[in-house]
């Protein structure tokens, strides 16, 4: 008798061990399943986010190669360059129109957009700063050095005619950089010293500019004018391969460095730890972001806030992680500049707003509002 009630005792004990073990692996799996479910949705909403960026930039192109002084319907855009990827080309006047005037225009916007925006973002995280861009770190006044030196003294450092002005931007854009990175070298400079050293260099060239511009004749300062506010309409079709041949590749490699960009964000001695030379790659990320800002510049002139402002406003929606954050920031700032100039050729059609100057009004107070919103979660 006391030997079936032991044996029953041990049964129920069984019974209720093996219902709470079942119970806790249901209880685990649907935890696991809720975190599963949470974090498709979490990625889902920033790939749509970069959908839908993708997707409104290819319908304010087909719309942006329509307006103009000769009306071409949306539709016919679009056939037209389906015609011309699958070899039908027809030397027409809408395909000349498009592929001859309006496309390098829109090319070179997409490029220089996307890259600004990129390079933005790159500069940010290696620089742990959220003001960093190719302002603050001095391309952008070299090369406005550059081209002032091209047009005012006529003067170049290759003997190329068409190309003059351009290279001096190229060259003299490279120089704020290539001392930012051997004070670094040298010094071993924090990212703050960094950044300091690159708005001195930007102060001292800017006066050097303004000084050569106080010879300038008023040709002379009409095109410095609309070089310094930045335009697409300096963009010609044997540019764009030029430019495209530096800004992708280099977007191509910053989105490959993308986990260490996010280890480098979170602090240097965070990137160490993983076995990540955080010096040695943040020179690296520099050197390339200036080099695809240099091509982009010397060719489009100065073309502010996009840098700055696009990763900030993208941050909003598909926060820090560079994984996200680096193609999200290309599809939205290749959209942000096309959408501008956009604006600049319609808003007092016949005459042209530069797009320099249309991302100005824009991105400025764009800019305020997330300084007042300081949302400093994205960061």
């Amino acid at each position: 008798m006391v030997s079936q009630e032991v044996n029953e005792d041990v049964l129920i004990k069984d019974v209720v061990k093996r219902s709470l073990d079942i119970w806790a692996t249901r209880e685990h799996d649907e935890k696991d399943s809720k975190v599963y479910s949470d974090y498709s949705k979490y990625v889902f909403r920033k790939w749509a986010f970069i959908i839908v960026c993708v997707v409104a930039a290819i319908i304010v192109i087909g719309y942006a190669l329509s307006v103009g002084d000769y009306p071409i319907p949306f539709f016919d855009c679009y056939l037209v360059i389906w015609d011309h990827i699958i070899g039908n080309i027809h030397m027409g006047l809408e395909d000349s129109i498009v592929f001859e005037l309006r496309l390098p225009r829109i090319e070179m916007g997409i490029l220089a957009g996307a890259g600004l925006a990129v390079a933005g973002v790159v500069m940010q995280s290696t620089m742990m700063n959220p003001l960093a861009d190719s302002y603050t770190t001095g391309v952008s006044s070299g090369a406005s050095l550059g081209a002032t030196i091209g047009i005012v003294l006529g003067f170049s450092l290759f003997n190329v005619e068409q190309y003059g002005t351009v290279l001096n931007a190229f060259v003299f854009s490279l120089v704020p950089m290539a001392a930012i990175v051997s004070i670094s070298k040298i010094k071993n400079a924090s990212p703050t010293t960094m950044i300091m050293g690159g708005i001195a260099i930007m102060y001292l060239f800017n006066a050097i500019t303004t000084v050569i511009t106080l010879m300038a004749n008023p040709d002379q300062l009409q095109d410095l004018y609309r070089w310094s506010v930045g335009s697409l309409g300096f963009a010609a079709k044997e540019d764009i391969p030029v430019v495209a041949a530096i800004t992708i590749p280099v977007c191509i490699i910053m989105m490959l460095l993308t986990k260490k960009l996010n280890a480098l964000a979170s602090g240097d001695e965070s990137a160490k730890a993983l076995g990540i030379d955080a010096e040695r790659l943040r020179r690296i990320c520099l050197v390339l972001v200036a080099l695809m800002v240099a091509s982009i510049v010397s060719f489009s002139g100065l073309i502010g806030f996009v840098g700055l402002v696009a990763p900030h406003i993208v941050r909003i929606f598909v926060g820090a992680d560079n994984r996200y954050l680096l193609p999200a920031s290309a599809a939205f700032g290749a959209l942000l500049l096309v959408l501008s100039d956009l604006i600049g050729r319609m808003v007092i059609a016949p005459a042209i707003l530069q797009v320099g100057v249309v991302t100005a009004f824009l991105g400025g107070p764009l800019f305020l509002w997330l300084i007042l919103r300081k949302n400093s979660t994205v960061w």
